[in-house]
């Protein structure tokens, strides 16, 4: 007569009901796109530091679509994320994107991108957008009223010396809203045009920016705002704790 150990078996049968649970449980949240059929909607985060980028979410679709990577309506297992990802990277404007899918069915985009700093005018002929990695962009259309740099620049110079400048004048508004023009002599020393008042303000050579610039922002303060914007015509911010003012001729 066979004698079972019905104790034993009971707790092997809890043992293997318990794997198949966790197995399934760790499938199901491993894999989303199992649960719904098709994706029903993509929703893009672009993320803007001081200024507006290049980029916008119909541009991002567009994107998707001419690469045939649109998500819509397609089965959700059929999605490829990294796919999407490394398309965008590829992208002049993009400095990173990722890309995730939703338990409901949704395909979730991020892009940080690149930050235009300068539009670059040179006298060279040179025509492009300057972003804040040192990047070079022609041939695109961007609306936002940047701040222009002109004179004898060289792509090197570019990247070398205009890039940290303009990363120092987007982090600030004032100056954003203050300077129109920023022009580079032959020499490589650097002048700066305003918005506001008929004057030049020369900056010499192109370092210690952060410092000429709030002496320059007192000096707006505590003294143009007192004698008169247009009280001066050149504004020479060359030498260290000194500022020198050529008064407008009458």
């Amino acid at each position: 007569m066979v004698s079972f150990n019905w104790k034993k078996i009971t707790i092997i049968a809890a043992d293997i009901a318990l794997a198949v649970y966790l197995v399934l449980a760790v499938t199901s949240f491993n894999k989303p796109d199992e649960l719904v059929a098709a994706c029903s909607e993509v929703k893009i985060d672009i993320e803007h530091d001081a200024t507006d980028g290049f980029l916008n979410n119909e541009q991002i679709m567009n994107y998707l679509k001419a690469n045939k990577l649109n998500p819509v309506g397609q089965a959700m297992n059929k999605v490829d994320a990294r796919q999407i990802e490394e398309m965008l990277e590829r992208s002049p404007f993009v400095e990173k994107a990722e890309c995730y899918k939703t338990l409901d069915g949704k395909v979730c985009i991020q892009v940080k991108q690149k930050t235009p700093v300068f539009r670059v005018q040179a006298d060279n002929g040179d025509d492009y957008y300057l972003d804040n990695h040192g990047g070079m962009l022609t041939n695109v259309q961007y609306p936002s009223n940047l701040i222009v740099a002109t004179g004898h620049i060289s792509r090197q110079y570019a990247k070398s010396v205009l890039t940290a400048i303009g990363n120092k004048l987007i982090e600030d508004k004032f100056w954003q809203n203050q300077i129109e023009q920023l022009n580079v002599l032959q020499d490589g020393t650097v002048e700066i045009v305003p918005r506001v008042g008929d004057h030049i303000v020369y900056l010499g050579k192109p370092d210690k920016i952060e410092a000429k610039l709030d002496r320059l922002q007192k000096f707006y303060i505590y003294g143009l705002s007192q004698a008169g914007w247009n009280r001066y015509s050149y504004i020479n911010l060359e030498f260290d704790n000194q500022i020198i003012c050529k008064k407008v001729k009458k």
